[in-house]
C-alpha cells in the first residue's frame, strides 16, 4: 500500500537536505502511512521487537567493552562486570534477559503471521525477510550465550558445531574439515571463542539491515488486518501511523516493558541454567545438556531423529520449511478467522511447538523420544500435508466485502439509522 509523499519542507535547509538526502521525508511519510484501522495488539510486537533489538544493541555493545574474549578470562570478566562495573549487573541481565523477550516476542509475531496469513501475496518478500532476520537471531543468540565460557555454554558450542561432522556422511572428511575450520583447530578453544565474539558483534548490525529491508517492504504492501482483506477505500479503513497506532504500541511496550522489568529485578537467572554459572571444563561432560528455551523445539526435533545427519537435516529443515509457506499453503483465504477447519489444526501446531520445548529439556527416555517423533512428524505435517490439502478442500466462512463492514452494520431495515460499532473478527 505505497503511497505518494505529502511532505513538504519548509526551511531552506531541508529543502538543501531533502534534495540530497530525504531523511526527513522518510520519518515524515512514516508516520503518515496509512495503517488498516482494525489492528489489534498483536500488531504491536513489530514495535516491541523493534525496541528490543536497539535494547540489545545499546547493551551489547557496553558489555563488549569489558569482556575478555579469551578462554582463560572470559569467564572471569563476565563476573567482573557483574561485581566491579557500575551497574554491570543490570547491563549483563538485560541483555541476557533480553535475549529472551526477543525471542519471546518474535514468536508471538510468528505465530500471529501465520494465523492471519500474512504471508500471502503480496507479502511473500516481506515474510521471508522476516525469516531471514529469525535465522540471524538464532545465529547471534547461539554465539552470544557461547561467551559466558560456563559449562553449559562451552559443551553446547561443543556439541552443536560437532554436528557438521555428519556431512562425512555425504563427502568424505567434508564435515570434519568444516568442524576444524570452525574451531580453529582440533577443539574448542581460544580460536572459537574469538571467532564466535567477532560474529556476535558483527550480525546485530547485519539485523539492522535487515529490518530495515523488512519495514521498507511492509511500506510498500502494506500491513495485513485480522480480516486479511485489502483496504478498499483508504478514507474509511485506515488511519494514520501516528499518533493512533504509535499510542497504541508505546501501551504494549509499557506492559511489555513490566513484564521484562520483573525479570531483570526479581528473577534474572529463571530462563537460564545454574551449570553455566561454573567455568568450563573440556574434561568433565555435564550429565545433562540442552540449549536457551527458545532453541528447544529445534534441539528436541534434532534428537528426534535416530540418524546424525537425518537429525541435522531436520533441525535445518524446520526453519527452512518457513521461507516456503506463502507457496505451501492453497487457499485464498488469509484469515483463520475464516478458516474453521485450519483453524483447529493451527492450534495443533502451536501445542506441537510447546510440546517440543517441554521434550528438547526432558532427558531422553523411549517415552520422550517417541513422543518427539510425533510432535515433529506433526511440525512437518502442518506445513507440507496440511496447509496443502486443507487448503484446497476447506469451505471457508463468508469473508466481509470490506475493513469498513467490521466497524458499522446496517438496522435491519436497511435504512442505516442507528448503525454501531462492532468488534472485527
Amino acid at each position: 500500500m505505497s503511497h505518494a509523499s505529502t511532505y513538504e519542507p519548509k526551511t531552506s535547509v531541508t529543502r538543501w537536505l531533502d534534495a540530497r538526502l530525504p531523511i526527513i521525508r522518510f520519518i515524515a511519510d512514516f508516520m503518515v502511512f496509512p495503517t488498516p484501522r482494525n489492528l489489534n495488539y498483536l500488531w504491536t510486537f513489530g514495535a516491541i521487537l523493534a525496541f528490543m533489538l536497539i535494547a540489545q544493541i545499546v547493551t551489547g555493545v557496553i558489555l563488549a567493552m569489558h569482556f575478555a574474549p579469551n578462554t582463560a578470562l572470559a569467564f572471569d570478566s563476565v563476573e567482573k562486570i557483574m561485581r566491579d562495573v557500575n551497574y554491570g549487573w543490570l547491563l549483563r541481565y538485560a541483555h541476557a534477559v533480553g535475549a529472551s523477550m526477543f525471542f519471546l516476542a518474535v514468536y508471538i509475531h510468528m505465530f500471529r503471521g501465520i494465523y492471519y496469513g500474512s504471508y500471502k501475496a503480496p507479502r511473500e518478500v516481506l515474510w521471508m525477510i522476516g525469516v531471514a532476520i529469525f535465522l540471524v537471531m538464532m545465529a547471534t543468540a547461539f554465539m552470544g550465550y557461547s561467551l559466558i565460557w560456563g559449562q553449559m555454554s562451552f559443551w553446547a558450542v561443543t556439541v552443536i558445531t560437532n554436528l557438521f561432522s555428519s556431512l562425512d556422511t555425504l563427502y568424505s572428511g567434508l564435515g570434519t574439515t568444516l568442524v576444524q575450520w570452525i574451531w580453529g583447530g582440533f577443539s574448542v578453544d581460544n580460536a572459537t571463542l574469538n571467532r564466535l565474539f567477532s560474529l556476535h558483534y558483527l550480525l546485530p548490525f547485519v539485523l539492522v539491515g535487515l529490518v530495515a529491508l523488512h519495514v521498507w517492504a511492509l511500506h510498500v504492501v502494506g500491513s495485513n488486518n485480522p480480516t486479511g482483506v485489502e483496504v478498499k477505500n483508504v478514507e474509511k479503513e485506515t488511519l494514520p501511523f501516528y499518533a493512533y497506532f504509535t499510542t497504541k504500541d508505546l501501551f504494549a511496550l509499557a506492559v511489555f516493558g513490566v513484564i521484562f522489568a520483573y525479570f531483570i529485578f526479581f528473577t534474572p537467572n529463571y530462563l537460564g541454567d545454574a551449570v553455566n554459572y561454573v567455568p568450563a571444563n573440556p574434561l568433565l561432560t555435564p550429565p545433562h545438556i540442552v540449549p536457551e528455551w527458545y532453541f528447544l523445539p529445534f534441539y528436541a526435533i534434532l534428537r528426534a531423529v535416530p540418524s546424525k545427519l537425518g537429525g541435522v537435516l531436520a533441525m535445518f529443515g524446520a526453519i527452512a520449511v518457513l521461507f516456503f509457506i506463502p507457496w505451501l499453503d492453497t487457499s485464498r483465504v488469509r484469515s483463520l478467522n475464516y478458516r474453521p477447519m485450519f483453524r483447529w489444526f493451527f492450534w495443533g501446531f502451536v501445542f506441537s511447538c510447546l510440546a517440543l520445548g517441554y521434550l528438547g529439556a526432558a532427558p531422553v527416555t523411549e517415552t520422550s523420544t517417541l513422543a518427539s517423533q510425533f510432535f515433529t512428524f506433526y511440525y512437518f505435517a502442518f506445513f507440507l500435508i496440511l496447509m496443502p490439502v486443507v487448503g484446497i478442500y476447506e469451505t471457508p466462512k463468508p469473508q466481509p466485502d470490506s475493513i469498513a463492514d467490521t466497524f458499522t452494520h446496517k438496522s435491519d431495515d436497511g435504512s442505516g439509522r442507528g448503525t454501531r460499532p462492532v468488534a472485527a473478527e
